[in-house]
């Protein structure tokens, strides 16, 4: 094609510095509603105690289901136009350092959360983790076991490590790191295994931050959930 030919990009006007801006806040705005929404909702909700085995109902998969598809709805809603980048949804430059990465906190997580055992019970405040296995409720175990394992590491990743961080990137990388581990930490809506998120919290923006991508912390969340849950049933 002829350089003197117009094209339809060179006619289409760019955002101005201002307007980026503008939508940058406009964008945390909203998202720093919906993460103080549902710490809210936690906390309040904390004083009720959960039932008894309460990953052996169908009703928790059904309603787990049900809120992480709302949490996915509000932070697509929120990142429209800019999804890919906001949400960091591409593959790490090094799977490798990704691993190595991920492999530390894991651990350095399982060693502070057998410190924290110590002095509190964080496991039995949250009160979803099973005492024992029960073949008989296999079945919804199971379902649970994705909505805990796959689903809510998927939503929460995506609406912390991946638009969270990004729209707070412009405050600095440490602060990011923190105020996203901190509010991950507060979702939850518990207090002694409080310390225990916003450390695991921290850890996952860490690995966002290091890897520039959302796909590794998501591993790595589902990977402790999953770890979590089998241990709890294999005790």
């Amino acid at each position: 094609m002829p350089d003197s030919l117009p094209s339809r990009a060179c006619c289409t006007p760019m955002p101005s510095a201002e307007g980026a801006h503008a939508d940058g806040y406009g964008r945390l705005a909203l998202w720093s509603a919906l993460v103080g929404t549902i710490i809210a909702i936690s906390y309040l909700g904390a004083a009720e105690d959960p039932p008894e085995d309460v990953l052996y109902t169908w009703s928790a998969a059904i309603s787990g289901l049900f809120y992480y598809a709302l949490v996915l709805a509000a932070v697509l809603l929120i990142s429209r136009g800019r999804t890919a980048s906001l949400l960091a949804l591409r593959a790490p430059p090094s799977w490798a350092r990704a691993a190595v990465i991920s492999l530390g906190l894991l651990l350095a997580i399982f060693a502070l959360n057998g410190v924290v055992e110590i002095f509190l019970d964080p496991g039995e405040e949250q009160g979803l983790v099973p005492e024992d296995w029960d073949p008989s409720r296999a079945d919804a175990f199971a379902a649970n076991f994705v909505v805990v394992a796959l689903l809510a590491p998927i939503a929460e990743e995506l609406m912390f490590r991946g638009l969270g961080f990004s729209l707070l990137r412009r405050f600095g990388r440490i602060a990011a790191i923190l105020v996203v581990g901190i509010a991950f930490g507060l979702a939850h809506g518990l207090v002694e295994a409080l310390p225990l998120l916003a450390a695991f919290g921290i850890a996952l923006a860490y690995l966002r931050s290091e890897t520039a991508s959302v796909i590794p912390p998501i591993i790595l969340h589902s990977l402790f959930n999953a770890i979590a849950l089998i241990a709890s049933v294999s005790s």
